[in-house]
């Protein structure tokens, strides 16, 4: 900081550009330009990934992947008292469980690096020693008690709270004079002349004064770490960032950021501002609401596929709003131009829906299926362990027919192992008492199906065994045929509710449907 503040002394200079000069055709960074497409998710550390946050790195994923260009992840963790323990891990950790990594970053390396902002201070003390040199830029003395003051007495008569821009106007001998005191003072960039307008490519021809609104901002802090609008602007320069997608919030700092690529005698990115996503009744999503974060939905056995769907679905920037659609077929129908500012309406009970839909996808792909076998055998084994009387039931093949046989009814894998299917893994215990209460006829009935399924060369489908046990309904006088499946249901699964009987018996198999069936007549 003191070798930055040397510089204040000298006499005020025209800006000077930081770093290597842009030619006019790499200046222009424009997709259309044949340019090099560079985009960046630049989250800080200070919570997990959410879903908000999700969204806004798919749609730099896709625009990257749509120009064959790269995306990095870039963490902003220059606030480094809110840093929450293992949010970077687990921002970088849920990029990739979102099948959307970045090509850049902390862990994978790159370029541009480092990637973690505390670890690029020297370069925000670079371009800070360039504006002070101009004099876009000056030290601020002022204690935080003054601050304070300053704001309460704003909001005390209902203005906005903003710096009076008091240690703009000192001179050289008193900066000179309360360096001596205060040798690290923070940095404040000072806001003059006419914002520069911008067309956002979301949201178009924009311009926000503000220096006539605003008091000059920090850009730097007393301990040397800068604050956003500086890093952002130095960052993206660096990096070699073409284009800026982020959330609309940040609309009117662009003109305070364009001002500082002005100073700096830098060539800005194109930019467009994503409209926000919230919840189905136009609330924010909030991060106190905690199942907003992808661990969540990751645990609960959400499809990574499917969040990218519905979280899409719902907003702007395809042809069609559709469900369904996978990540390929996102890139390719992805068009930035198509992006409104209408905020994106999130449905979260139709979430369920979206993962249905996904599901079935990776159960009619041979090589997914047997992913999905492998996940059903552990979740079982996690559930049930030591109650498997038979661990035949983790086989491949028998897991393999209880997922085709149930794909369409669930919704997540995880639905397998609840209660109502747990009869798939374990042997209910049922007496012949109890089926008594459905029939009369329970000798009859069992000994009938045993029957059936002692057919000679007997090939068992679902649409076979519904006939024959309808015939066999048919067959016994004065019992409907709702007694007969609910005797049936109850026998093999111990509810009252449940699949189609036929499906069940088709699940567990002809020599299961008779142990269970024998056990009930013994009992």
């Amino acid at each position: 900081m003191a070798v930055l503040l040397k510089r204040l002394l000298h006499p005020r200079r025209p800006p000077a550009a930081l770093g290597r000069p842009l030619g006019r055709r790499e200046a222009s960074l424009d997709t259309h330009a044949g340019a090099a497409v560079r985009v960046r998710f630049a989250p800080s550390p200070t919570g997990f990934l959410h879903l908000g946050g999700l969204r806004a790195a798919l749609y730099n994923y896709i625009f990257a992947k749509k120009h064959r260009g790269s995306f990095i992840l870039r963490l902003e963790d220059t606030d480094q008292t809110r840093l929450v323990p293992g949010a970077a891990e687990n921002i970088e950790d849920m990029l990739e469980w979102a099948g959307i990594p970045p090509d850049e970053s902390p862990r994978r390396g790159g370029p541009a690096g480092p990637y973690l902002q505390s670890q690029r201070l020297a370069l925000y003390a670079q371009a800070t020693e360039a504006l002070l040199k101009s004099g876009a830029a000056y030290p601020c003395f002022c204690s935080p008690q003054r601050l304070e003051l300053l704001k309460r007495e704003a909001l005390r008569n209902r203005q906005t709270p903003r710096y009076d821009n008091r240690c703009r106007s000192l001179s050289e001998a008193q900066v000179a004079q309360k360096l001596a005191k205060d040798p690290k003072p923070a940095i404040r960039f000072h806001l003059e002349g006419e914002a520069p307008a911008f067309q956002d490519l979301v949201y178009g021809w924009n311009r926000h004064e503000v220096a006539s609104v605003e008091g000059d901002p920090v850009i730097l802090k007393s301990d040397g770490f800068p604050t956003y609008h500086l890093a952002c602007v130095v960052d993206d320069h660096h990096m070699g960032i073409s284009h800026v997608l982020r959330g609309s919030e940040w609309l009117v700092s662009t003109s305070k950021h364009l001002l500082l690529y002005q100073a700096l005698g830098w060539q800005p990115p194109r930019f467009a501002h994503l409209p926000l996503l919230l919840n189905r009744d136009g609330s924010k999503l909030s991060k106190r609401q905690g199942d907003i974060y992808l661990e969540h939905f990751a645990a609960a056995g959400f499809l990574p596929d499917a969040l990218l769907d519905i979280i899409t679905s719902c907003g702007s920037g395809f042809a069609e709003n559709q469900m369904g659609r996978t990540l390929p077929e996102l890139i390719t129908q992805f068009d930035l131009t198509r992006v409104t500012c209408h905020s994106a309406l999130l449905d979260l009970e139709k979430l369920p829906e979206f993962n249905r839909l996904h599901l079935r996808r990776l159960v009619s792909d041979e090589t997914q299926r047997r992913q999905l076998v492998g996940k059903l055998q552990a979740l079982v084994e996690e559930a049930f362990g030591s109650q498997l009387q038979d661990r035949h039931v983790l086989d491949a093949a028998y897991v393999e027919r209880i997922i085709l046989l149930r794909q369409g009814h669930i919704c997540r894998l995880q639905d397998l192992v609840s209660p109502v299917h747990s009869y798939l893994w374990t042997r209910p215990a049922v007496g012949r008492a109890q089926l008594g209460t459905v029939s009369e006829k329970v000798d009859v009935i069992a000994k009938r199906v045993l029957g059936l399924l002692e057919g000679p060369g007997m090939s068992l489908t679902q649409d076979m065994l519904n006939g024959e046990l309808k015939k066999l309904s048919e067959g016994l006088e004065g019992t409907k045929h709702s007694n007969v499946m609910k005797l049936l249901r109850v026998a093999l699964s111990g509810q009252l509710q449940g699949p189609p009987v036929a499906e069940m018996m088709l699940s567990l198999g002809p020599k299961e449907v008779r142990e269970r069936i024998q056990k009930v007549l013994s009992s």
